[in-house]
């Protein structure tokens, strides 16, 4: 994405995200039931029972996606059009920015199909959400690759790794689509989510604002190798904050959750 600001908010986007997927892992563990939510309910009788029993995570990504077009469309300098025709000639403008909008768009997708899945069907369709899912990755993954080819050193490595994250997301979304209920995939899912966020966000701290305020060189091979430690760093930090999840909800639907029963 371009700038500092067009790696972070996305990157938190997909950050929290993963962390919403680690929260449903961990509560379908721990309390033995499949991942996937239950179906749509009839709406109760209240003045508030209709926005409790709304799901949220649909509405968010299409705030999301807002957000971050209206950032992108306040950092372009000019008239943001397609195809230029200065000279007589007719040429493609702003190739980055429309890539990021159509990042974006996937989002907004996903998070239509999700509203209407969880929202508007008498009953939940799991498959149409995941499969959803599946078609953003592919986009998102198809974009990533062209994204990269004028980029050199530090932002190819980073953005090399930042690849294959989508990639291995590309395939747990496919394979869910034959097991729609394997705790397994759930569980790869999130931690990749966290993974590609978290990455994102370093990518942008990297590129732009380096924590230790000296930049990352392209000709140092010193800097190249610690982007990969770097990122083996965020794998390792991640799967930790995974088990912290569980141990946490573990704690809260034993202790805290009992006690209120009781």
């Amino acid at each position: 994405m371009g700038g500092f600001q067009g790696h972070l908010f996305p990157g938190l986007s997909i950050f929290f995200y993963g962390l919403y997927h680690a929260r449903l892992i961990s509560k379908a563990l721990i309390c033995n039931r499949p991942v996937q939510y239950p179906p749509h309910r009839p709406w109760s009788q209240g003045r508030w029972a209709r926005l409790r029993q709304i799901h949220y995570v649909g509405l968010v990504k299409i705030l999301s996606s807002f957000i971050l077009v209206a950032q992108e469309l306040h950092s372009v300098q000019g008239q943001f059009v397609l195809i230029s025709k200065i000279f007589h000639q007719r040429s493609f403008i702003y190739d980055k920015q429309w890539q990021h909008l159509t990042f974006y768009a996937t989002f907004f997708l996903s998070g239509c199909v999700d509203v209407v899945s969880q929202n508007v069907l008498p009953q939940r369709a799991p498959a149409l959400e995941q499969g959803a899912q599946a078609l953003s990755m592919f986009l998102i993954l198809t974009l990533m690759v062209s994204h990269v080819e004028d980029a050199e050193g530090v932002e190819l490595y980073s953005h090399i790794l930042f690849i294959q994250v989508l990639f291995l997301l590309l395939l747990v979304g496919i394979a869910e689509l034959w097991a729609p209920n394997s705790l397994r995939f759930w569980a790869m899912k999130a931690l990749l989510y966290m993974i590609a966020g978290s990455w994102m966000i370093q990518i942008g701290f990297m590129l732009f604002k380096p924590i230790s305020g000296h930049k990352w060189m392209d000709d140092d091979k010193n800097d190249i190798l610690f982007v990969t430690t770097f990122f083996c760093w965020h794998v390792i930090s991640l799967a930790m904050l995974m088990i912290w999840i569980y141990g946490f909800s573990f704690w809260w639907y034993h202790y805290f959750a009992d006690a209120q029963i009781r």
